[in-house]
């Protein structure tokens, strides 16, 4: 039996959270075993933590509900939000989800007096002198499909540049864009705070 493997990624915008299709995905990276895989995934546009593994069990405790993990993104939106659309994201906004209404969870928003530090997207987002935009970080339990944006959207400040910070203690505080790390599994449950 192969052990357990452990990478974390720094995505960058524009890649595809899968190995297979045509281009810009994650082979383009590096050479990765053959058996790992993402768990959970960030959109194209999205960028910033994934983990990819070969440990069942761990991918089943981050993608199911019941373990309520928190993630952390910082999102740059257009505009800047009053502290009536900050606590409407801490409350939960309906968003459309497969078709149907859904309300989200509980969530910590903060609305960041500073652009966080961060690699410079390549791209950069399309900047406009005329409409301010600032940054928020939004920790969520949850992970529906483009949640993020449909949350900021629903408060009326779409989002512009999205990147997943952290899960519970791991974070990509300093790694570079595209940057690839291994870490073995006693370290990985640590930082996800799984006993």
């Amino acid at each position: 039996m192969s052990q357990h493997r452990y990478f974390i990624i720094y995505k960058p915008f524009g890649i595809l959270s899968q190995f297979s299709g045509e281009a810009n995905t994650l082979k383009e990276l590096g050479d990765f075993p053959s058996d790992v895989y993402p768990v959970g995934r960030l959109d194209k546009d999205s960028e910033g933590l994934l983990l990819l593994t070969n440990d069942k069990s761990l991918n089943h405790h981050l993608l199911n509900p019941r373990f309520a993990h928190q993630r952390t993104y910082l999102a740059q939106v257009e505009g800047i939000p009053s502290s009536e659309a900050i606590i409407q994201l801490e409350n939960g906004v309906d968003i459309n989800v497969d078709g149907k209404m859904y309300h989200t969870k509980k969530a910590k928003a903060l609305l960041l007096e500073e652009e966080p530090i961060l690699p410079p997207r390549n791209p950069p987002i399309r900047y406009r002198k005329n409409v301010p935009d600032s940054w928020i970080e939004l920790s969520l339990i949850e992970g529906k499909n483009r949640q993020v944006r449909k949350m900021t959207a629903a408060v009326g400040y779409p989002t512009l540049r999205l990147v997943r910070y952290s899960m519970e203690k791991l974070h990509i505080g300093d790694f570079e864009v595209g940057e690839i790390r291994e870490f073995d599994r006693k370290a990985i449950y640590e930082l996800l705070k799984i006993t």
